[in-house]
């Protein structure tokens, strides 16, 4: 199987933390270049100083931008692709606030359609010139079970999320012809900050205790623990390979069996 990426460049988004660091490691040991974006400067540069470097002209680095700035992250892309171009792209970012969907208010949804699909079609628009004169890219969308079974309490999350998925699909199909693959993983119940929060309010709101909410949690699981934010990183470097490229306009749960759709 090749899983070889020495000579990519891989831009993964979210990557100071939780599912996007764990993405970058792995496609840095890899082989690939990884170029790692999210806000904090401090947290980014400890990320690059992690990566391995499996071969000596293996080079990492990092984009501080803010995702809701799409004006301010394109001209960066525009910048980093121009100097070294783009092969795969991991869009990634923390989910929005919990809460039901007929109570959210219109700031809300827009602010969450900015974070994500705005910034994922942001950051597609600047790689994709790179990924065409190469005749090979790999796009990879870190999204949620959602998008096939809506999860309670995360009414804003489940409706962005279904949109992100929809345009992947509709990529998937616009790219295919320029041998550029599209494709979401859904992470299940995954040990993130995000899962932190869920937790957290999840407990305020009900005055249960975390551990009493994390074991109920389970209880759907059939893998009964949580998943590592390694393995969802497995998922993501497997479809961003050589190995997966006849593979593209799906997504994949990654997430112990939980879902209940086939």
């Amino acid at each position: 199987m090749d899983l070889d990426l020495t000579g990519k460049h891989a831009l993964v988004c979210g990557a100071s933390e939780g599912i996007g660091r764990a993405a970058a490691l792995e496609l840095a040991g890899m082989g690939a270049d990884v170029t790692v974006l999210a806000r904090r400067e401090d947290a980014l540069r400890a990320v690059v100083d992690a990566l391995p470097r499996t071969h000596a002209t293996q080079r990492h680095g990092f984009i501080a931008a803010d995702a809701n700035d799409a004006a301010t992250l394109r001209t960066l892309l525009d910048a980093a692709a121009s100097a070294h171009p783009f092969h795969i792209l991991v869009n990634n970012g923390g989910g929005p606030p919990g809460g039901a969907a007929h109570t959210a208010d219109a700031a809300a949804f827009l602010a969450a359609f900015q974070q994500h699909l705005i910034a994922a079609q942001t950051c597609v628009q600047a790689l994709l010139p790179g990924m065409r004169t190469a005749g090979w890219g790999r796009i990879v969308n870190v999204i949620s079970t959602s998008v096939r079974e809506p999860i309670a309490n995360l009414g804003v999350s489940n409706t962005i999320r279904g949109a992100v998925a929809a345009w992947a699909k509709t990529l998937s199909k616009e790219l295919g012809g320029f041998n550029i693959t599209v494709n979401n993983v859904l992470p299940g119940y995954t040990r993130t900050g995000r899962l932190h929060q869920i937790l957290h309010d999840r407990s305020a709101s009900t005055g249960k205790p975390q551990d009493e909410i994390a074991k109920t949690m389970l209880g759907t699981v059939p893998l009964a623990r949580f998943a590592e934010p390694s393995e969802i990183a497995n998922a993501i470097a497997f479809l961003a390979s050589p190995a997966a490229g006849y593979i593209s306009g799906v997504s994949l749960a990654v997430d112990g069996g939980r879902m209940q759709s086939i």
